[in-house]
């Protein structure tokens, strides 16, 4: 019992300080990334049922702006994490919503379970899949759409500015691998 408790003691570094050029790289690729999404959101859909910005987006943004050398940040986790979670919080929502607590625990466990299985984990896509099952009217109404607008046109816009932003600064490389 002892050795169980001690593994929570921690003991190991923490990372390295942020320079403020990486920060300011961060801080640029985040909004940029963002900003068309949410204009999107809020200025091209208005009175429709599709949305185009969920809040798993601003964990992505936080890799792949601000962790670009991780592989929980390369597009192929980015995209794939995103499109097989958001598959599988549509279709667990379908299969069990009236046991809302099951389907909410069901659809991130199987997530993260299939995203290591195919190599895609990306940890917004928890977050993702959580979203079909506990979202609002609007979300429940996209069905398999969801898996269109807004995870498929969301990522694929913010890898865009990724691809940019990142290659734009000298010392940043982005992505590590795609496949």
């Amino acid at each position: 019992m002892k050795t169980y408790f001690k593994k929570m003691a921690g003991g190991g570094q923490r990372p390295p300080k942020v320079s403020p050029y990486e920060i300011l790289w961060s801080w640029a690729g985040a909004f940029l990334g963002i900003a068309p999404v949410a204009w999107l959101n809020y200025n091209l859909l208005p009175g429709t049922d599709f949305v185009y910005i969920i809040g798993s987006f601003g964990a992505s943004a936080v890799l792949i702006y601000g962790a670009v050398r991780s592989p929980l940040a390369q597009p192929r986790n980015l995209l794939g994490g995103h499109l097989l979670s958001a598959l599988v919080g549509v279709a667990t929502y379908q299969l069990f919503h009236p046991f809302p607590w099951f389907a909410a625990a069901f659809s991130v466990a199987t997530a993260i379970a299939l995203m290591h299985a195919t190599q895609t984990l990306h940890p917004p896509g928890g977050a993702t899949a959580l979203i079909a099952v506990i979202g609002s009217d609007k979300i429940h109404t996209l069905s398999f759409w969801y898996l269109v607008f807004p995870v498929g046109s969301g990522v694929i816009i913010m890898l865009a500015v990724a691809l940019i932003v990142n290659n734009l600064a000298k010392k940043r490389k982005y992505p590590e691998f795609w496949l």
